[in-house]
């Protein structure tokens, strides 16, 4: 069983976005996955994200998918919500990793945005509910424009949220007086998927995080939401403002270079990249060791 979860927290407040260990050649590292899976959980995650942006979701074929959910599943299924990232910018193909991801047990779907081809409002409303009504699964949307070029309207976040398998949003718009309007209006658990704004939402009625830093400072995060969830804001404030060097060191550029980078420096399953992701250049490396001692954070 997945821990409980509340109406308002449907996966728990402090998720992390976790990276798909490869081996030296390339082939996914299931071991390297349930023991990544087992110390994030360890650290304080309530959740992960399988098969997301971070996940290298691009190029991991359907059976690496499946293979991977069911690897974590048995590592931690029993102590963390295990969501699968199943969007993709083809509403059958989501619909059919949907299906995949149930038959191997996850407890939750992330669907992200279709992206390239740019659907309208409808469209978008249509795949979403497609997906949603493919399976038994609680369903958390994907907001992030920047990366699909078109945003979730909040009039069509209203209209989803009517659904009764959409129960999030993962917020990577950075508008923060949209989610505003979109968390008054929708009702659904709202996660921030911008980890620069984590306490920002949190202050508009964000619920949790879903975090690609959560990789390194798990504990952290957990502290700075139960902080500001206890009343106590300048306790939150100062978790935010120590944060910071590693916000910002983890994306300067793409977070799962970094993240694995990171890995790497602790001793922790990542591996290589696959193509056209690329291994930090060695001055990277040497740019994000001085941003994560900034933060407070222990190579």
């Amino acid at each position: 069983m997945a821990p409980t979860s509340t109406p308002q927290t449907p996966f728990g407040r402090v998720l992390t976005a976790m990276v798909t260990p490869f081996t030296a050649d390339g082939a996914l590292d299931l071991d390297g996955a349930q023991r990544l899976a087992t110390h994030l959980v360890d650290a304080g995650n309530d959740g992960l994200i399988i098969n997301g942006t971070t996940g290298e979701s691009p190029t991991t074929s359907d059976a690496e998918k499946s293979d991977l959910v069911r690897a974590v599943l048995e590592a931690v299924g029993d102590r963390a919500h295990i969501v699968a990232g199943v969007g993709t910018n083809d509403t059958h193909h989501s619909i059919e990793l949907a299906r995949a991801a149930e038959r191997t047990g996850a407890h939750g779907l992330l669907i992200v945005t279709p992206y390239y081809n740019k659907p309208p409002q409808e469209g978008l409303y249509r795949h979403f509910t497609a997906v949603a009504d493919a399976t038994g699964l609680p369903v958390m949307l994907y907001d992030i424009p920047g990366r699909s070029g078109v945003p979730i309207n909040t009039e069509t976040l209203v209209r989803l949220a009517e659904h009764p398998r959409i129960v999030a949003n993962k917020d990577a718009k950075g508008d923060l007086g949209r989610a505003s309007w979109a968390i008054a209006r929708s009702g659904l658990a709202w996660y921030s998927g911008d980890d620069m704004l984590n306490l920002p939402l949190l202050s508009v009625g964000a619920v949790g995080f879903v975090s690609v830093v959560g990789h390194v400072v798990t504990p952290e995060l957990r502290a700075l939401v139960e902080a500001y969830t206890s009343g106590d804001v300048q306790k939150a404030t100062e978790i935010h403002q120590k944060l910071l060097p590693v916000y910002t060191g983890m994306f300067r550029t793409q977070g799962v270079m970094t993240t694995k980078a990171a890995l790497a420096l602790q001793g922790l399953p990542a591996g290589p990249l696959r193509a056209p992701m690329v291994e930090c250049a060695p001055e990277e490396i040497e740019q994000l060791k001085i941003d994560l001692a900034a933060g407070g954070v222990q190579l």
